[in-house]
């Protein structure tokens, strides 16, 4: 009995909900990080701190929540954490920073709409991931993924006239608008490198985590190591003292966004809503994303939104759905599958119980 007054949430809706602010999160830091470049912080620097401040977040809780199911370290285990950090922390988030610079925010989370795409045809690869090429959800899986990498290359190659945002200026269309289109190019191939990277952690998380199942302690490893990678290249690339000190309230704000929202309670958020949804149901909503960058870009930033961007776009979400599609619907015929292989089992080992009873009967 609920009392009097209090407003009872579905729990369908808490997880739309929840699933919506995640993607909210997940939003506001492509528009933190771009704001953090465009007052001056360092590409370098900015990633370090966001790593000691969700590792400081992470560390207490994976080592009380996990204490008691957490497998022993080996040095094999330490090398595959090392390997997962410099490809899902090191490489994502440098490649990331690094296309969000020459690029923009609403690109950058475009171009994160192929991740599940990249991450199919690498473990289609690995023969971590079946593909039955004369069913439907095996030609769906195929057929998004080519929209999806198509829509990633329209949007590497063309960029377009801008929607909007107002129309090209003429210093726009004068000498330095080659250097611009170059720069944005980089931007676009440094974003799938992120892509690739975010997509190839996933793949390599899979056979990481039946060794060792303690996710926030593995969580927590990984970005341990990819800290230590952070300061390695720091130390040759980032040898100015003065791009370590925090120089405005302004730049605390953005570093504290991306350690706490964007790595501790996006973390929280999205196990929450696996758990309760499933990754299917939580990864549909990538494209909400998508729309809430473009609308927080040009209101906050005022990035414009161009016409290659819109006709990649549709391709990457076109391929996304049917890549989801896909997989839900392998799931089913799975799921019927084991379903009648369980029965089949049980009517057979039932014919040789009556037959055995059959048999002692005879004299």
């Amino acid at each position: 009995m609920e009392p009097k007054g209090v407003v009872v949430v579905p729990g369908k809706i808490k997880l739309v909900l929840a699933s919506l602010a995640l993607q909210l999160c997940y939003a506001g830091f492509h528009i933190v990080s771009r704001l953090a470049l465009n007052i001056g912080v360092s590409k370098i620097v900015y990633p370090v701190y966001r790593n000691i401040i969700a590792l400081l977040l992470l560390g207490p809780f994976a080592y009380f929540i996990e204490k008691k199911e957490r497998p022993p370290l080996t040095f094999s285990l330490l090398v595959q954490f090392f390997l997962l950090a410099l490809i899902g922390i090191t490489a994502n988030q440098g490649f990331y920073i690094l296309g969000l610079y020459y690029a923009s925010p609403t690109f950058a989370s475009t171009m994160q709409n192929s991740v599940p795409a990249i991450t199919f045809i690498m473990a289609s690869a690995l023969r971590l991931e079946q593909v039955s090429f004369l069913r439907r959800d095996g030609l769906a899986k195929i057929l998004g993924t080519i929209a999806s990498v198509g829509g990633a290359t329209i949007i590497s190659l063309y960029k377009g006239p801008p929607l909007v945002g107002g129309s090209v200026s003429a210093e726009e269309i004068g000498a330095d608008s080659s250097e611009k289109m170059l720069n944005w190019t980089w931007g676009c191939i440094y974003l799938l490198g992120h892509c690739l990277s975010w997509a190839g952690w996933m793949v390599l998380q899979a056979p990481v985590l039946k060794k060792y199942p303690a996710k926030l302690s593995l969580t927590s490893f990984t970005c341990f190591f990819g800290l230590l990678q952070f300061i390695v290249i720091a130390a040759f690339a980032e040898r100015d003292l003065k791009h370590w000190q925090i120089q405005s309230g302004e730049e605390v704000v953005l570093i504290l966004y991306a350690g706490i929202v964007s790595s501790g309670i996006v973390i929280s958020l999205q196990t929450w809503c696996i758990q309760k949804g499933g990754p299917v149901f939580v990864a549909s909503f990538q494209p909400v994303q998508t729309v809430l960058v473009a609308v927080m870009a040009f209101i906050i930033i005022g990035d414009r939104l161009y016409t290659g961007g819109i006709i990649g776009g549709v391709f990457i979400v076109a391929g996304l759905y049917l890549v989801l599609w896909g997989k839900t619907k392998e799931r089913k015929i799975n799921s019927q599958e084991n379903e009648e292989t369980l029965k089949k089992h049980l009517l057979d080992g039932n014919k040789k119980d009556e037959e055995c009873r059959v048999g002692a009967d005879i004299p």
